[in-house]
């Protein structure tokens, strides 16, 4: 099967699962607050990422690209979508691009449509310096994300499987490149682990890329004759990843994605740390299903629910939500107290 046929596999897969809610945000309350004592005019959903400013904390996450017109008719109505609503955008992987360059245009339409706003290139791990450079100057991104898919690799019947040097690989891409570089998974999830060891070679930010969003191992298994049924619930729950990149390092910007669904979903995340919130499968239903004037209604939504949820809790800022106090129950508290979180942080913090 050629690289053009996968890409749009991986969309038409996508958009025929359903999302199951195990990405662990049922397992995280907010405590009600009676005397909030602000008006949501006061509430500002502006953030900063590292040492970028976003005027919003949600951005389309990569999906697609290098698969032919159905994939740049998709990019092309992300971008203006992003560029009406301010949010940043990233491309999928443009490997398949800088191996055949009659797919550029593909992604080159982002920049095209969006000439302003925030876009962000995608390789895969097995990247060269020389690569990265060239994916980064396509769309003149702003960051690079390089992803992280060993699981969907493996499902694969054509996957890679050597996996060794990604990290030495990751480490000359940041000395080379100018823009600042986010390591991201693709479903799986990330732990604090690996969150440390991507710090020590100086990534700016993480997408952890939780369990419980687009399952890529499903999708594999489903366009192979031989299956691996055992990596469908493979994986790190988002709610729980995020805490975990989080508790790792102060010099890491955390961005949450992976089965995040609705504005009280993206509040959780911030509110548990999470920096950024990419969303990519459930935008790509609306976009696909309803067109991009609905995906654009669909987003001011979640903007006007998000400032009605903190103003609800007495945040006038993001950095304020990530100070109220919050319930973790269910298996998310099991397995952040097996791993020695201490939970009790969280129900006993203040916004000032």
């Amino acid at each position: 099967m050629s690289r053009i046929e996968r890409k749009w596999d991986h969309i038409r897969y996508s958009l025929d699962r359903g999302h199951d809610r195990t990405a662990g945000f049922e397992d995280i309350q907010f405590i009600h607050q009676s005397l909030p004592d602000i008006n949501v005019s006061d509430v500002r959903i502006d953030h900063s990422m590292g040492e970028l400013f976003l005027s919003s904390p949600i951005f389309i996450n990569a999906m697609t690209g290098g698969g032919g017109e159905k994939t740049y008719q998709i990019n092309k109505e992300l971008a203006l979508v992003a560029a009406h609503t301010g949010i940043a955008m990233a491309v999928g992987s443009q490997m398949s691009a800088i191996k055949d360059k009659q797919q550029r245009y593909t992604y080159e339409v982002v920049r095209k449509v969006n000439p302003s706003g925030v876009l962000i290139a995608n390789l895969g791990s097995e990247a060269k310096s020389d690569q990265a450079k060239e994916a980064i100057h396509m769309i003149e991104a702003n960051f690079l994300q390089i992803h992280l898919n060993v699981i969907q690799e493996l499902a694969m019947t054509e996957g890679d499987r050597d996996f060794s040097g990604a990290l030495r690989r990751i480490e000359s891409i940041i000395k080379a490149v100018d823009v600042p570089v986010i390591v991201k998974e693709v479903g799986f999830g990330m732990s604090l682990e690996t969150v440390e060891a991507l710090a020590a070679v100086g990534v700016m930010a993480v997408d952890v890329g939780g369990f419980g969003g687009t399952n890529f191992a499903e999708i594999e298994n489903k366009r192979n004759e031989h299956t691996i049924p055992f990596f469908n619930q493979w994986g790190i729950p988002t709610a729980i990843s995020i805490i975990e990149a989080v508790s790792s390092s102060k010099n890491v910007s955390v961005i949450g994605s992976g089965g995040i669904r609705s504005s009280l979903d993206i509040a959780k995340a911030l509110a548990i740390g999470a920096n950024a919130i990419g969303i990519a499968g459930y935008f790509l239903q609306i976009l696909m299903k309803h067109g991009p004037e609905s995906l654009q209604n669909e987003i001011e939504k979640i903007h006007l629910e998000l400032s009605l949820i903190m103003t609800a809790l007495g945040a006038k800022s993001i950095s304020d939500l990530r100070s109220a106090p919050l319930m973790v129950s269910g298996n998310t508290y099991h397995w952040l107290n097996q791993r020695g979180f201490d939970t009790k942080q969280y129900s006993q913090r203040r916004i000032n």
